[in-house]
C-alpha cells in the first residue's frame, strides 16, 4: 500500500497534496497518510469523510496521526 508522508508540511500543504492524490487515484485505491500539523490532523479526516471516502485511524499520538484512506467517490477528478 502506498504511503503519503506529510509530516514535514504545515497547513494548507497537506490538504493540497491529499486533494491531488484524490484527483489521480482510482476508486477503491487505499493509501496511508502521515500528518503532524495540528490543523491538518483535524481538518483532513473531516474533509475526506464529507466527500464520502473511508478514513480509518491507525495511530493518533501526540506527535503523529496515521490514517488509512480508501477513495470511494469521484468528487475530485482531473477535470475539476
Amino acid at each position: 500500500m502506498q504511503q503519503l508522508d506529510l509530516s514535514d508540511y504545515a497547513c494548507p500543504l497537506p490538504l493540497i497534496k491529499v486533494k491531488l492524490w484524490l484527483k489521480q487515484a482510482e476508486l477503491g485505491t487505499e493509501i496511508i497518510v502521515l500528518l503532524t500539523d495540528p490543523g491538518s490532523r483535524q481538518d483532513i479526516p473531516k474533509f475526506l469523510i464529507s466527500l464520502g471516502n473511508t478514513v480509518v485511524e491507525l495511530e493518533n499520538s501526540a506527535s503523529i496521526l496515521r490514517i488509512q484512506i480508501t477513495k470511494l467517490t469521484q468528487h475530485l477528478t482531473l477535470n475539476t
